[in-house]
């Protein structure tokens, strides 16, 4: 795995500045501590750093085609990359190396834009045509690396693996975009395209943008989405055993290396999948990793024993400890905007220790959003009964009362915490889900932000993210919409940018078979029934799985990979919570009611509430805070207004 970076004049032929294209991309050293590299001519330079994983003595990049005309830096894995450069050698072309990257180019030469439909993997990556003066950006289909852009107002882009190496260069403006902010005190991170800073964008999957000299900035352009086309029926059986099938081979072609593997191992049932199909795939024992937690409702370490002794991996557990301080100012650093998903704490542990035994692990990520494996799209379909039985004008009024007069009980199991089955009922489906996404409320974000910060939103939902995406999406059955939606923002928003900063801080790659674009297309294509079906998630899943893993795993509840954040803001975090939340940086950005701040604070450790998830959203925004260049605005709503 590697990092990009760049710097591209729209208009001019001017030099580019070398010493900061050179540190732009050392900014990024973690990602890629094998090489370093960077391409400078008239108007372009490109930067990249490695981490070998094939073709460990060539590959180095940029990389160039054979005249050095069309030039390439490259982040992620294209697994069908030696089919391809069979078919380009039969076109005439001729390859240097014998690694993926190579492919890129000889591809754009082939096929220009479309190059990327070719491609079956994870990637992103900048490619620079020297005869035709065009930069080309692409990111791979469902969002497993990153890539952001910023154009400045001198006419330059940049563009980079992470935030991190765009800050360094002085044009760039580090106003806070305060549409970000409600986004992310409503999902927990920044969907795509937006970013915490105004001028700054992610790249969105599954899209490219092609800028040409002389030409303004053009809006990307989306090759490829998620189709949700209900094929024939399959026998139930037919298709159990058609998707382990698709599954054994999207994991067969993450195995070729030249470099250590190994697996995570987290005892739920996709992250098992994938270690038992990747030993029997191995002629060696497989490397797995697991973590555990002192408080059992959490630890799930017990079925990783049982799946590594199952198939007699070389199993390895580390504890996460609760008062590991060091870990909050480190991971605001590492994501470079703010991001609340506190099970980052134990992903970024999971690819340390996997890190000092591999440099690729296999993960089970995707499983829950492709084969409906979360609780909320069961309790989603329940209420959507509801909704289709009453319309919205009846029960706008009668369940929005109910929901307003009917005691909140965070505390409660979800059947009796009618509360917010009401306040659901009330909404239309996109807003309700929205409303069961959500990490802070309508109510306490409007309580919890300043009146100048609710100015300058100008009357901004974040659900608005939400509706965009339902309207694209091809699906008309209930399940499938709010898989869709997921698949668009929580999956590349949070879970895959989580595993991409935590595995690349310490240079691990991190592999994702369920991921497969072809896998997941035969997936989004099964029926709803199949994937849930009598309140059991990922049915056909578990049912072809039935050979491989123990069905007390299999049919266990749904634990999740979190930690015990609330206890830890009682216990051992309690006085570092307490000195953030009191911090001056708060206190100056003007983004926030301090007042509220308090009440929150105040709520949780008397044990009244369970107001764990915006409080750490609350801590890792003042980390990030403290953590700008000293260059960024110290008043942010008036610097963003």
């Amino acid at each position: 795995m590697c990092a990009i970076a760049g710097i591209y004049d729209l208009y001019r032929h001017a030099d580019i500045d070398a010493g900061l294209l050179h540190a732009m991309t050392e900014r990024q050293r973690h990602r890629g501590p094998d090489q370093g590299g960077t391409h400078l001519e008239p108007g372009i330079g490109l930067g990249h750093r490695r981490l070998a994983i094939i073709d460990l003595g060539g590959g180095q990049q940029p990389l160039f085609n054979e005249d050095h005309s069309v030039a390439v830096v490259y982040n992620g894995e294209i697994y069908n990359f030696q089919p391809l450069m069979r078919e380009l050698q039969l076109f005439g072309h001729t390859f240097r190396t014998h690694c993926d990257t190579e492919v890129i180019v000889h591809a754009w030469e082939q096929w220009g834009e479309r190059c990327v439909e070719r491609f079956r993997g994870m990637f992103a990556f900048a490619l620079w045509d020297r005869r035709q003066q065009t930069l080309f950006l692409a990111r791979d289909r469902l969002g497993v690396k990153p890539l952001h852009y910023a154009l400045l107002d001198n006419g330059q882009l940049l563009f980079a693996s992470e935030i991190k190496a765009l800050l360094l260069h002085d044009g760039l403006r580090r106003q806070l975009d305060p549409l970000a902010v409600e986004d992310y005190f409503a999902y927990g991170y920044i969907p795509e395209p937006r970013t915490i800073f105004r001028q700054v964008r992610k790249l969105a999957p599954g899209h490219t943008l092609l800028l040409r000299k002389g030409q303004p900035l053009p809006a990307p352009r989306r090759y490829w989405d998620i189709p949700f086309e209900v094929q024939p029926a399959l026998g139930e059986a037919q298709a159990a055993d058609e998707l382990l099938a698709r599954l054994r081979e999207a994991v067969r072609i993450r195995l070729v290396a030249e470099v250590p593997l190994g697996a995570f191992l987290s005892g739920g049932v996709d992250s098992s999948a994938v270690v038992a199909l990747m030993a029997q795939a191995s002629a060696e024992p497989v490397n797995t990793c697991s973590i555990s937690f002192g408080d059992p409702k959490f630890d799930e370490t017990s079925y990783a024993q049982m799946i590594a002794e199952r198939y007699g991996t070389r199993h390895h557990v580390q504890r996460v400890e609760q008062d590991d301080l060091s870990l909050v100012d480190r991971l605001a650093g590492l994501y470079d905007e703010p991001y609340a998903d506190s099970s980052a704490l134990p992903t970024y542990r999971v690819c340390e220790l996997a890190r000092q035994r591999v440099t690729v692990a296999l993960s089970g990520d995707g499983g829950d959003e492709n084969l409906a494996g979360y609780r909320r799209y069961r309790w989603h379909l329940h209420e959507e009964r509801w909704r289709t039985m009453l319309p919205l004008g009846l029960r706008r009024p009668l369940f929005g009362t109910l929901g307003r007069l009917y005691p909140k009980a965070d505390w409660a199991p979800r059947p009796l915490r009618a509360k917010t089955t009401f306040e659901s009922l009330a909404r239309d489906s996109v807003a309700a889900y929205f409303h069961s996404v959500s990490i802070m409320d309508d109510k306490m974000r409007q309580a919890l932000f300043s009146p100048a910060l609710k100015r300058d939103l100008a009357g901004y939902h974040a659900q608005e993210v939400l509706y965009r995406h339902a309207r694209d999406c091809p699906a008309e059955d209930a399940l499938s919409r709010i898989q869709y939606l997921d698949l668009k923002t929580y999956l590349p928003g949070d879970i895959l940018t989580k595993v991409d900063r935590a595995s690349m801080a310490h240079g691990l790659e991190v592999r994702v078979p369920l991921l497969d674009h072809r896998l997941v297309e035969w997936m989004s294509s099964l029926p709803p029934e199949l994937k849930l079906r009598g309140g059991i998630g990922k049915y056909l899943f578990k049912r072809g799985l039935e050979r491989h893993l123990p069905k007390e795993l299999l049919y266990r509840n749904k634990m999740g990979f979190s930690v015990p954040l609330a206890a830890w803001f009682r216990g051992p975090l309690r006085a570092h919570l307490e000195r953030s939340l009191r911090s001056p940086v708060l206190a100056d950005c003007g983004l926030f009611n301090l007042k509220q701040v308090q009440t929150l604070l105040a709520q949780h450790l008397s044990g009244r509430s369970d107001h764990s998830a915006p409080l750490w959203s609350l801590l890792m925004f003042e980390s990030f805070l403290r953590q700008l260049p000293a260059a960024a605005p110290r008043n942010l709503v008036r610097q963003a207004a």
